[in-house]
């Protein structure tokens, strides 16, 4: 065996490294140079017949011929699994990757369901930006100037003057600024304020609110038997519905409209903190000096409400924390599909 011969069997091997066209023809070669019985070790057992002065160029080139055709081998079979792998990303003929359908959110479902139930008593829908200005959210509604919901650590001010909507009543504004009556209109849509968040309050909510205006008289009775009518509609015939004088700047008489707890059924629970009934709406009366401030006749009948989405749909689906509706999991929202 000499010098050459070793030359010439890496070269061949090389070659055949090359060329290979799959693993298993790489496979045969590792087995036909590198194996147990193969080419390479048996040539490494032959170093032995060579002579002493020829052994240390001689070792050096079996050396060089191993790690040469090794590398070779490793080389190739990284290749060919690169190149199956990119080529089946490609492969059109596989059958598609099919996702579940999604499904509406909660709040949606409530919004949507309560534009329809609102719908059939000849409610229409308004909207409004997020963004509004002051008069629109507290001087059209008859709100103090020293009034505590105007302070900076209720409400999300701008330093221009302006602010994040605390609730969707400045849509009933811009409605009356713009037609005459009758309005009969409810306005969904996203509210902010500086609340701490629990179990039944968060910084970011949603709310529908309503408003009838008309030259035909109405009364508090009607307001009343409007939400009565909505709960049983929207929570069904079980729940139910509570009305408490309250007051609000911008309605007289006004109410607070509360519905019993869907945790413990009016038992009381940490969620109605032990009262077994969860306010739901804010309701009145239109006061007359909100229709004066936009230039109504202070003589219409009309009355407002306002209501939490996310509290209804605590009630619908059973929620126990609000904060499930803003965490994403999946595990919560899939009860869903």
């Amino acid at each position: 065996m000499t010098i050459d011969e070793v030359t010439s069997v890496k070269a061949a091997a090389l070659d055949e490294i090359n060329t290979a066209g799959s693993a298993d023809e790489v496979e045969t070669l590792r087995i036909k140079y590198m194996g147990r019985n193969g080419l390479i070790p048996k040539m490494m057992q032959g170093q032995k017949d060579v002579p002493a002065s020829e052994k240390p160029a001689m070792g050096a080139a079996l050396n060089s011929l191993r790690e040469n055709v090794s590398t070779a081998i490793s080389s190739k079979k990284t290749s060919l699994a690169t190149s199956k792998k990119d080529s089946g990303a490609f492969d059109f003929s596989l059958p598609g990757n099919w996702h579940r359908r999604g499904v509406m959110h909660p709040i949606s479902t409530v919004i949507e369901e309560a534009v329809r139930i609102f719908g059939q008593m000849g409610f229409t829908v308004a909207d409004g930006p997020d963004i509004e200005t002051e008069f629109n959210n507290f001087d059209a509604l008859n709100t103090a100037k020293h009034h505590p919901s105007r302070d900076a650590g209720d409400t999300f001010w701008f330093e221009d003057g302006r602010l994040l909507r605390t609730q969707t009543s400045p849509v009933q504004i811009r409605v009356m600024q713009s037609q005459k009556p009758p309005v009969r209109i409810i306005n969904p849509g996203r509210c902010y304020r500086r609340d701490t968040t629990d179990a039944t309050h968060a910084a970011n909510f949603h709310q529908i609110e309503g408003l009838y205006v008309d030259y035909t008289p109405v009364s508090l009775a009607d307001l009343k038997s409007t939400l009565a009518h909505f709960a049983h509609e929207m929570m069904g015939a079980d729940v139910k519905v509570r009305f408490r004088p309250h007051y609000f700047p911008f309605t007289e008489p006004s109410v607070e409209v509360d519905f019993s707890c869907h945790v413990c059924k009016g038992s009381g629970c940490r969620v109605c903190k032990q009262s077994g009934w969860i306010e739901i709406a804010d309701a009145g009366m239109v006061d007359p000096r909100v229709y004066k401030k936009i230039g109504y006749d202070e003589e219409l009948y009309g009355y407002a409400f306002g209501m939490g989405v996310e509290r209804i749909a605590m009630i619908r689906y059973g929620i126990s924390d609000l904060r499930f509706l803003y965490t994403n999991d999946m595990r919560f929202l899939n009860q869903f599909a």
